[in-house]
């Protein structure tokens, strides 16, 4: 019975440690992500050539809109050239494009990836390039986006991250993944540039110096994730990796829960892989080195996703709050006072992350959707085994009303 007791009692400072921290850790850059980013002085002012790379598998209902949008920038048409790279499109998609000002790369691989397909096209493209700007083929980016990337190229930045916003709100769960989004943007990103710490990657609308994303890419050969192990390698080594929140990039989020699940069991598969992969280099960057960057770049690796840490530490709280309405013998230590602080903070968190545009009626909606949300997360940590040795493919392009 003590021995029992006592697995108890360790389980429960465990999760509580767990999820406290994560709480505390998320209310923090929430918070720091509400002041503006501070201006930063100008280094060099230079016309940079622009490589806009636009890997895309099976992507034939958006790719055309895609490339047209992506040649009505405002920079210098003279400084960018726009890079589809075709895998498994159909032939009519490729006359059409074929027909567009653009350069096409077509590749073929016996298991695809994203990090194949950039190596191949920087590879089939030369080297006459200074900025490589990622793109995922369902990205408009806004007129003015190289530009607002150039400058901060200009304050000595190589690498850039844009800011991803919603291209559709038409369902439920399309507004609780742009929420998600947004959150990520407010603590990930720009609250982690706000305390002097490297924003996160995305996967998409970020911009590298072209010959070093070149070099450092030849060493990445991730089957999902590999903007997870590109910012690993990028913040070991002790690069900066800027955020900008005025240059957007719209990016077709998930209408429905199997796709909303598929996306997010891949992306757990790769935090989980990184985190097992760097966790000891971690500990030892920041120790030996002070590399705080990358340790916790580490640590985003095993924080629990935000609808989980919001699912969870509300079940637990409500699971306190029945306890002691109906005066049920406490089979735990720790003070329900605990839980309910944590609580308050994880929504308070929340409360500053969401941008003022989604407290609506639809966003109300939405979150009748939460529940669903949050048990396809959780199922989702129980099929990561083999997630990371396939090709996740997420389709785009059929927006409903």
């Amino acid at each position: 019975m003590l021995v029992l007791e006592f697995i108890l009692h360790l389980i429960e400072y465990i999760v509580f440690i767990y999820f406290g921290f994560a709480s505390i850790y998320i209310f923090i850059f929430a918070f720091a992500g509400l002041f503006k980013q501070k201006k930063r002085k100008i280094k060099e002012q230079k016309k940079r050539k622009y490589a806009v790379l636009i890997p895309g598998y099976k992507e034939d209902s958006v790719i055309v809109e895609v490339a047209e949008k992506a040649l009505q920038q405002s920079y210098f048409k003279e400084f960018y050239d726009v890079v589809v790279i075709a895998d498994s499109f159909q032939p009519e998609t490729l006359d059409t494009l074929r027909q567009l000002p653009i350069k096409l790369v077509e590749v073929s691989f016996e298991k695809s990836t994203k990090s194949k397909a950039l190596n191949k096209a920087m590879e089939t493209i030369g080297d006459a390039y200074d900025v490589a700007l990622i793109l995922d083929a369902d990205n408009i980016m806004e007129p003015d986006f190289i530009e607002k990337v150039n400058d901060a190229f200009d304050q000595g930045y190589i690498v850039v991250q844009g800011h991803r916003a919603a291209k559709n709100l038409n369902t439920s769960f399309a507004i609780l993944d742009a929420i998600s989004e947004e959150v990520n943007n407010q603590i990930f990103r720009k609250g982690h540039r706000n305390l002097g710490l490297s924003s996160a990657l995305i996967g998409s609308g970020m911009a590298f110096n072209y010959h070093f994303f070149k070099s450092t890419m030849n060493k990445v050969n991730a089957v999902g994730g590999f903007d997870k192990e590109l910012e690993l390698k990028l913040l070991k080594d002790g690069k900066k990796i800027e955020y900008l929140h005025d240059a957007v990039v719209l990016d077709e989020k998930v209408q429905k829960a199997d796709v909303f699940g598929n996306q997010r069991k891949r992306w757990l598969s790769a935090q989980f892989i990184y985190f097992k992969r760097y966790v000891w280099s971690g500990i030892k960057e920041l120790l030996v080195k002070g590399n705080i960057d990358f340790f916790d770049k580490v640590y985003q690796m095993v924080s629990p996703p935000r609808i989980l840490l919001l699912g969870i530490v509300t079940f637990i709280t409500v699971f306190y709050l029945l306890i002691g309405v109906f005066h049920l013998n406490k089979p735990f230590t720790i003070l329900p006072d605990y839980w309910y602080i944590v609580f308050c903070i994880t929504v308070l968190a929340f409360i500053m992350a969401v941008p003022k545009k989604f407290y609506n009626p639809k966003t109300l909606k939405a979150v009748s959707s939460l529940p669903k949300a949050f048990f396809t997360m959780l199922l989702s940590l129980f099929k990561l085994k083999g997630a990371n040795k396939k090709f996740i493919h997420t389709q785009h392009g059929k927006i409903g009303n």
